[in-house]
């Protein structure tokens, strides 16, 4: 049997292995799982909430060890903390929210509609925000009386050790949580056996299909959070220097391996030069070294093979025109090979180019000058991608009408890159379907189910 390897992008040595599951024990586990939810379900919320609480604060002792562990297994550097000050972020919205999102809708006498759960619900999740993406399903699906099964990256599969530990500290029944090492193969097998009942999965497009091809026939339902090329416009009239500074941040940070990462940057020409300018002195101005180097600014990026695909697509960009603003000689730690990466800023560039049209995820981002608003939104919507878009300025009324003809999940006015835990997260066109976050997560983990009574 194969098994499950983590290799550090820090210095390029395992850093973990773990054997995978095989068909028999996944199987086991996911009939512990459904044996555990029936008596699950009966609990009542404030007992399932007390679990959910615990765990939190299960994270919270842990996050000590938890920092550092994520700079060795993806690279964030350690200045920056781990997940937690999010996770409680959400975790504690979705515990205020649960009694509304799961009470019962009555309407009259006899009437009523109440909210049930899935019953177990896979996890598929990602390196890049391992605990913050995984969470989004894990609390509102057992807050709900699911159970849950977690398949985790093999890039940051001691993440989902740690959830397993602090559930278990939390008592959290067995049975009702497992992380499983699952192979691609093994993940198939369960989504096209119907062994599940829901199923969430973020990562790539090409993921999601592999996952909607897998669960075809089976009528699993799925929420799918996928890729982006995130757009961000700066208008004529924005406060530079508060769009140099988040549009920097949304494009680098994590080394640009964020879903939600600002890739594509378009400038009002009035403003082209001061934002140039001080956007590519903020690129400057990151450190690119060892994350567990607390003056670290910028890690390297999880594997060695991310970086190469955004090497080669900056470079396809300037042999076809693109300017690169940023010197190498700034970033000794980027070899030219390796995860470690330094951050550019591209011009001179367009939508014929890889670089705009396709995701990045990388610490890159490409500007072009607009002439209006309007080049400005059509730019914006000319992608394969919907997941959230930004616009600057300081006429809110503008932003928000000219932000109601952008094709995103989710649209930002003046800032970026974040997932308020009361608003549904969801994506359209290739950036993926279904919502978690918000009430709208409850839906995804649950189903309705009516009672109409009368009397005899």
């Amino acid at each position: 049997m194969d098994d499950l390897v983590c290799i550090s992008p820090v210095d390029g040595r395992e850093l973990a292995r773990r054997p995978l599951a095989s068909t028999a024990e996944a199987d086991r586990a996911v009939a512990r799982a459904r044996q555990a939810q029936r008596q699950w379900r009966e609990a009542p919320l404030a007992e399932r909430s007390a679990a959910v609480a615990g765990f939190l604060q299960a994270m919270e002792r842990l996050d000590g060890e938890i920092v550092p562990e994520l700079a060795w297994q993806m690279g964030r550097p350690i200045r920056y903390g781990g997940e937690l000050r999010s996770l409680k972020e959400r975790v504690e919205a979705m515990l205020a929210l649960a009694p509304e999102a799961l009470a019962p809708e009555e309407h009259g006498p006899g009437r009523r509609v109440v909210r049930v759960p899935a019953g177990v619900v896979l996890v598929i999740a990602p390196w890049n925000y391992p605990f913050l993406t995984a969470a989004n399903t894990i609390v509102p699906a057992l807050l709900a009386g699911n159970a849950v099964i977690l398949k985790h990256s093999a890039q940051t599969l001691l993440a989902g050790e740690r959830f397993a530990e602090a559930f278990a500290a939390a008592g959290l029944p067995d049975g009702i949580f497992a992380n499983l090492f699952l192979s691609h193969e093994e993940t198939a097998r369960l989504l096209a056996a119907g062994l599940v009942d829901h199923a969430t999965f973020t990562g790539s497009v090409e993921g999601g299909r592999a996952v909607e091809r897998a669960a075809a026939g089976s009528f699993t339902t799925l929420t799918l959070e996928l890729g982006g090329k995130d757009p961000a416009y700066v208008r004529a009239d924005a406060d530079l220097a508060a769009a140099v500074a988040g549009i920097a941040d949304g494009a680098f940070y994590n080394s640009g391996q964020s879903c939600c990462g600002v890739e594509r940057v378009y400038v009002h020409e009035a403003v082209w030069q001061p934002f140039l300018d001080g956007f590519v002195e903020a690129a400057r101005a990151y450190r690119l070294g060892d994350p567990l180097d607390p003056e670290t600014s910028l890690g390297p990026m999880a594997s060695a093979r991310g970086a190469e695909q955004v090497r080669r697509q900056v470079e396809a960009a300037r042999r076809a025109g693109a300017q690169a603003h940023v010197e190498p000689q700034l970033f000794p730690a980027d070899a030219g090979d390796g995860p470690y990466l330094m951050p550019q800023v591209l011009t001179g560039v367009d939508h014929s180019m890889g670089v705009m049209r396709e995701e990045t995820f990388g610490p890159v981002a490409g500007l072009m000058r607009v002439p209006d608003d309007e080049e400005a939104v059509r730019l914006m919507n000319d992608s394969a991608y919907g997941l959230t878009a930004s616009l600057w300025t300081r006429d809110l009324e503008a932003g928000e009408r000219l932000l109601a003809g952008v094709e995103a999940g989710t649209t930002f006015v003046n800032r970026c890159d974040y997932l308020d835990p009361l608003l549904a997260w969801t994506g359209v066109k290739d950036s993926g379907r279904g919502a978690s976050l918000g009430r709208y997560g409850f839906d995804a983990v649950t189903r309705p189910k009516s009672l109409h009574a009368r009397s005899a």
